[in-house]
């Protein structure tokens, strides 16, 4: 329903309009009357209004006054004027504040209405323009996400020459000017609770991203984008005094948006800023190593050089006696556990163990931190349901293991990498079985217009930045794609049958605008609906 006002200082003419017309038949909701147009403004700024009609003499402001201060501050409002002046001014001027119909008095029940449905088309083809443009705009958000995400890991694993570097940018339409760069890695992620999965109940995570994003994305020093599941990244660019400005806003902006959350955990560090965005890869290694201090400074949110404090090598015990308890904490190793990649196993070793250099000497010392990891792993791998013969097969060696820091350094990295992967295992399966229960759905509502990422979603059970980073690593294209490959396959076997319209094709896979439909079919097979049902019938085009 639209939302329609009535100015008319003619009290008769006003009620009869207002009674006379079947406002909800048209489409309209009546909202609201004025007899002059003083009181009309007022009202209209506190109504949400999508038509005004109104008479233009009117005491205090007239017709036209109102409607050109209207239109100035609701340029989306359309009106309809109606007056006993029949006059050729009149209609110009009305034209020029932005007037969609000009009718003269005595107004007739159908003119009225038929200039009703006139403008009640036009919103509803305007709405539709809109709701086209914001899903478009979503569409690209989500190839961007994807397909960012694929070029830095290249980036940073090393993979690009300086050439490529720059064509690729190129091509995914990043700006990549300025004299400095540095990078920020964030980590943002719900604590397991109690009956809860990885990416579930995630709409404060969802929150926050949308936040977040919202700014990088309109700061144009920043290039934001997804790196894991819970990691996330922003490059700074600019001259090296406005990259010193910005680096400085982001780990606050972060700490305002996710602080006194509850279940929820948030991390960020930064490396040092570089005269090259080739050279971008360096400040990526130093902010991961930085990142990676999370697991073993849990109450420190913004981990860099200074608030992480000196490396863990460099801080050396000098006996047992000395050790916090806090640094063999098992709590640590399963924080760990849950929340890390493979590439960080070395980081978080050298920070975990650095500490204890001299406590290390000591045998017994080694067989107790020996033993406690792999009671600690043991512990963590039965909560992940896995293979209750996991444990004892890693428990091979520990006595060996022992003989030395060297050795047993060597067999916690065995430990550790055993858990990750049997962790991922874990969660594969039961990604898997999210990715089947989502693909199920979407394949038995495909043909719903409203069909959506957060839709799906929220039927799996999941968060919405979850499941969109979880459905494109695993099905290797978007949600966005695989909906719309869907919706054209069905299109293509439709167009074999000549009895069928193209709109009511369009409506039968979920498009309610069959020019829309033709424009996606065309962008994705390649030629228009007309096109393709013609070349199946063996006739040109």
């Amino acid at each position: 329903m639209y939302r329609v006002f009535l100015a008319e200082d003619e009290s008769v003419v006003r009620e009869g309009l207002k009674n006379s017309i079947p406002w909800q038949q048209l489409g309209f909701e009546f909202v609201g009357d004025a007899s002059d147009g003083e009181l009309a403004l007022q009202k209209i700024r506190h109504l949400d209004v999508d038509l005004l009609i109104t008479d233009i003499k009117m005491p205090f402001i007239d017709g036209l006054n109102l409607c050109h201060i209207l239109h100035q501050e609701f340029p989306k409002l359309k009106i309809i004027i109606i007056s006993g002046y029949d006059d050729f001014e009149y209609a110009k001027r009305a034209i020029d504040v932005g007037v969609e119909k000009y009718l003269s008095k005595p107004i007739t029940r159908r003119a009225l209405q038929s200039a009703l449905e006139e403008v009640r088309d036009k919103l509803d083809q305007e709405h539709r323009a809109e709701d086209y443009l914001r899903q478009f705009q979503l569409e690209r958000q989500e190839y961007e996400q994807v397909y960012r995400r694929h070029y830095f890991e290249q980036l940073f694993s090393g993979r690009l020459s300086v050439e490529e570097t720059y064509l690729q940018a190129e091509r995914l339409g990043l700006n990549l000017s300025g004299s400095c760069f540095n990078l920020f890695l964030f980590a943002v992620f719900e604590t397991r609770r109690q009956g809860a999965g990885e990416g579930e109940s995630g709409h404060p995570v969802d929150q926050i991203l949308d936040s977040l994003s919202g700014v990088f994305l309109q700061d144009p020093h920043c290039l934001f984008f997804r790196w894991s599941m819970s990691i996330y990244g922003v490059i700074v660019k600019g001259t090296k005094e406005e990259v010193a400005a910005t680096a400085a806003k982001i780990p606050e902006l972060i700490r305002a948006n996710c602080e006194n959350r509850p279940h929820l955990e948030w991390y960020v560090a930064s490396g040092d800023p570089v005269d090259r965005f080739s050279r971008l890869d360096e400040c990526y290694h130093e902010a991961y190593h930085l990142l990676s201090r999370r697991f073993v400074m849990p109450h420190t949110h913004i981990l860099s050089k200074e608030t992480a404090g000196p490396s863990a090598a460099e801080r050396e015990l000098k006996n047992v006696e000395q050790i916090e308890p806090g640094q063999v904490d098992p709590e640590i190793v399963r924080a760990f556990l849950r929340g890390a990649q493979d590439e960080e196993i070395d980081d978080f070793l050298d920070s975990y163990l650095g500490g204890l250099q001299e406590p290390l000497r000591s045998r017994m010392f080694r067989d107790y931190m020996i033993l406690s990891i792999h009671f600690t792993v043991a512990a963590f791998l039965k909560e992940l349901g896995a293979d209750e013969g996991m444990p004892e097969e890693l428990a091979g060696g520990l006595q060996e293991a022992a003989a030395g820091p060297e050795q047993m350094r060597c067999k916690i990295r065995e430990l550790f990498l055993a858990a990750l992967r049997e962790r991922d295992a874990c969660e594969g399966i039961r990604g898997s079985r999210i990715l089947k229960e989502a693909v199920t759905y979407i394949d038995e509502h495909y043909n719903e217009e409203d069909l959506s990422l957060n839709r799906v979603a929220e039927a799996v059970f999941v968060s919405s930045n979850y499941f969109s980073a979880m459905f494109s690593q695993k099905m290797e294209m978007t949600f966005i794609e695989y909906v719309t490959g869907k919706r054209m396959e069905k299109a293509k076997e439709l167009l074999k049958d000549p009895s069928l319209r193209t709109a009511q094709i369009a409506s039968a896979v979920g498009y309610r605008d069959p020019h829309y439909f033709s424009f996606v079919f065309k962008k994705t097979v390649g030629m228009t609906p007309r096109e393709y049902r013609n070349a199946e019938r063996g006739e040109g085009s």
